[in-house]
């Protein structure tokens, strides 16, 4: 098999399942953070120490955030969650924020990773993501300009020569042609906030279950972020499924 056919098949099994792969990156920093905090050492008060939790959650919410302005502002079938059916695109999203970055998307999910990332306090680990990340979404975006090439030929060609593809660029920026929908980007963003409020919690839970050597569920913000963020899912899920959500092309 030429490269070229085998990147785009590496890349097309990549796309159907990057919702559960990366899952991996999620045990193993799981797993060197445990072992970072079993083995820590007592280190004198620094205030970015105490604060380091929030940083990266700061820095993950704002991954979550491209994702929700990304994919309220556009049409129906295109920019979504869509794995099982593959490619799909009903039309070339080329304004707002497609205007300075080619794949917003996968912007979002890196730095919501990143934030994860983070958690372990490992430097090395840090890097690995960083390398890893590359890798893994390299595929995934070549196989996605492949499908998109061939079906909008000179139109995506024209607009790809402009926009870079993940580093923005505001040089050509242009207002979205699609109203901001809140009920889009809840229905298909009511994952994100849960997943993020539910890995930070696990990562405080088990880092002071470690420390404490005893399980013991602590009532603080992290435990009720997830708790409300759960809630919020559970009530945007039945509210999906009674098509409270719907709208007309969104």
């Amino acid at each position: 098999m030429a490269l070229q056919e085998e990147l785009k098949t590496q890349g097309d099994f990549l796309f159907k399942n990057r919702s559960y792969l990366p899952l991996i990156i999620l045990v193993i920093g799981l797993s060197v953070f445990i072992h970072s905090s079993y083995y820590r050492t007592e280190t004198p008060y620094n205030w970015l120490l105490e604060y380091f939790k929030y940083i990266c959650l700061g820095i993950s919410l704002f991954g979550l955030y491209i994702r929700v302005v990304t994919v309220g502002h556009t049409p129906k079938n295109t920019s979504g969650r869509n794995t099982t059916e593959g490619q799909i695109a009903d039309e070339l999203n080329t304004t707002g924020i497609y205007s300075i970055v080619r794949h917003p998307l996968y912007l979002g999910n890196f730095f919501m990773w990143l934030g994860v990332a983070m958690l372990t306090e490992n430097t090395w680990f840090i890097i690995a993501f960083v390398f890893f990340y590359a890798f893994y979404y390299e595929r995934i975006m070549y196989a996605e300009e492949s499908f998109l090439r061939q079906k909008f030929g000179d139109t995506y060609l024209n607009w790809a020569k402009k926009i870079p593809a993940f580093i923005p660029s505001f040089k050509y920026y242009q207002k979205a042609k699609y109203p901001f929908s809140i009920k889009k980007a809840l229905k298909k963003e009511k994952n994100g906030l849960t997943a993020v409020f539910l890995v930070f919690w696990a990562f405080n839970f088990i880092g002071e279950s470690v420390k404490e050597k005893t399980f013991n569920i602590e009532y603080n913000f992290w435990f009720y972020g997830a708790v409300i963020s759960l809630i919020s899912y559970l009530i945007l899920k039945i509210m999906k499924k009674r098509k409270l959500l719907d709208e007309i092309n969104r």
